[in-house]
């Protein structure tokens, strides 16, 4: 989907997904000490909400400035003023965006369903954006969805998997990579959808980034 398209999604006055946070985001971040993020594909905002409610100094960057608009409606709806500098909105599309390289305590991907290329581009502009020590979480529909899942994009070319994520994250240090389970609901009874969860670190010593550890993943089944 292109721009006009997002702009046309995020038009109603209904948030297209939730006000509330991505549940791995909340479960993985909860009580983490604030710094400065990057919510990079902000979309409505939410997370970037979730996280300046709790400390962080965000900068949300969207190529929609319809969702970027219903995220300061969010944000003002949780007492966070345009003017206090907590969030800061970036209207811009990430295939011509550069992050600040070293200049963030945690980078966020939360569902950035595109092509390999400009995804593998995105995650390597992430990895740089990090302080020594900082975190990157991403999070994605996960190509196991299309056979064992709800929802999500029916194109495999933009689905994750963790081996694909993490292998374009050479530099950092991989803390958790695995599918992951969240319920949905469909037809008015509950689903699941099966996501890609990946949280990496950016050693604090390149010593460190030889010491990755070896990698399992888990089959979505209960």
């Amino acid at each position: 989907m292109d721009r006009r398209q997002w702009d046309a999604r995020y038009s109603g006055a209904e948030f297209e997904w939730s006000m509330h946070p991505n549940q791995f985001l909340a479960a993985e971040l909860d009580g983490t000490p604030p710094g400065r993020a990057l919510d990079l594909a902000a979309g409505e905002g939410r997370n970037s909400v979730w996280l300046a409610a709790r400390g962080w100094r965000v900068t949300a960057v969207d190529f929609s400035r319809v969702g970027l608009d219903k995220g300061r409606k969010l944000s003002a709806d949780h007492g966070i003023g345009d003017g206090d500098g907590q969030v800061d909105w970036v209207v811009a599309d990430l295939s011509e965006y550069t992050p600040a390289r070293s200049a963030f305590d945690l980078v966020l991907i939360a569902y950035l369903q595109v092509g390999t290329a400009l995804r593998d581009q995105v995650l390597a502009g992430a990895a740089a954006a990090l302080v020594p020590g900082g975190t990157l979480l991403v999070v994605g529909h996960d190509l196991a969805n299309l056979t064992e899942g709800v929802g999500g994009p029916s194109s495999p070319d933009v689905l994750y998997t963790p081996a694909a994520i993490t292998a374009a994250l050479p530099g950092l240090r991989i803390r958790r990579a695995e599918r992951v389970r969240r319920a949905v609901q469909r037809d008015g009874e509950q689903a699941t959808a099966i996501d890609t969860l990946v949280r990496a670190e950016r050693p604090a010593s390149a010593l460190l980034r030889h010491s990755r550890p070896s990698l399992t993943f888990p089959r979505p089944h209960p």
